[in-house]
């Protein structure tokens, strides 16, 4: 006859009651569980801070789908980014004129011409009655602020216009 016997179970003794935490003694566990998880290495300013790049940057976004506004646009920007000087198409230092701006950034001559009409007539119709020419009024500016506003307004005229 079989008989089936139990295997033998050693008795584990229950694990010995631990006194609560106190609430200071759970703030400082808690403190080193973030310390542990947080890089606590110094920072170094050099990997942090870095200077122009030579790469070329990426071409800006054209709000303008009209050729002469787009022109007028690209003009406005080479102006805030090359300079402006009164009195010549370009300096020494790169900078340019209302012209030089537009004649820079043309693809072809009469796309210049139609964008120095166009900004003509929104120069004498909403700015200045008595100018007689882009040049002449470029010359009398003391900086390159109203020129460039002239274009942006240019541009966005242009756009209206839808030419």
């Amino acid at each position: 006859m079989l008989t089936l016997t139990r295997p033998s179970v050693t008795q584990v003794p229950a694990p010995a009651a631990t006194p609560a935490l106190t609430f200071d003694e759970r703030l400082a566990l808690a403190a080193l569980a973030v310390d542990a998880r947080i890089n606590t290495e110094p920072l170094d300013l050099a990997d942090v801070i870095r200077g122009p790049v030579d790469a070329p940057t990426a071409p800006a976004l054209q709000p303008y789908r009209t050729p002469i506004a787009a022109l007028l646009h690209r003009a406005h920007t080479r102006l805030l980014d090359d300079g402006w000087c009164p009195d010549r198409l370009r300096d020494e230092q790169g900078a340019v004129c209302l012209i030089g701006a537009i004649r820079a950034e043309a693809g072809s001559r009469s796309e210049a011409d139609d964008a120095c009409t166009l900004l003509l007539d929104i120069l004498r119709d909403e700015f200045d009655p008595n100018a007689e020419t882009i040049a002449s009024w470029n010359a009398r500016q003391r900086d390159g602020r109203m020129p460039a506003r002239i274009l942006g307004h240019a541009a966005s005229r242009a756009d209206v216009r839808g030419i």
